[in-house]
């Protein structure tokens, strides 16, 4: 009686704390764009968007530009990579193009082929970004 519990599918619960998990075997070709955590553990072939973290798992791999608030990559990425905190490239990880970030810490096995900016310099290369993108 007093220890009713509230529904677990009410928009309050799913919304306060949820991830989306792509994962391990999935293929989603196309743009992917997200408000919460994202995890990916599969294969996206477009660019992903999130205004949350980003992780990119072992086995996952993206093919397209990065942006969101944190990212934390194992995986692989062959794009640009913009956030706004921090970015972690962690052992055995592969990112073949660009960094935009304010904070970056990268592991010794990890491997980063392009160029970096951050700090001070990287909110301006973003607001540059954005400006351009509304633009067209």
């Amino acid at each position: 009686m007093f220890n009713k519990e509230k529904n677990p599918t009410s928009p309050e619960r799913l919304s306060s704390n949820s991830a989306t998990l792509i994962s391990a075997g999935t293929v989603l070709e196309g743009n992917v764009q997200s408000d919460n955590d994202l995890r990916i553990d599969g294969t996206i072939l477009g660019n992903v968007s999130c205004a949350a973290k980003i992780i990119v798992g072992p086995n996952g791999y993206v093919e397209g530009d990065v942006q969101g608030m944190q990212a934390d990559i194992t995986g692989k990425v062959t794009g640009n990579i913009t956030v706004k905190e921090l970015l972690q490239l962690r052992d055995q990880s592969n990112v073949q193009g660009n960094i935009t970030a304010s904070r970056l810490q990268i592991d010794p096995t990890a491997m980063f082929n392009g160029l970096c900016q951050m700090g001070t310099q990287a909110d301006v290369v973003q607001m540059s970004a954005n400006a351009e993108a509304q633009a067209n």
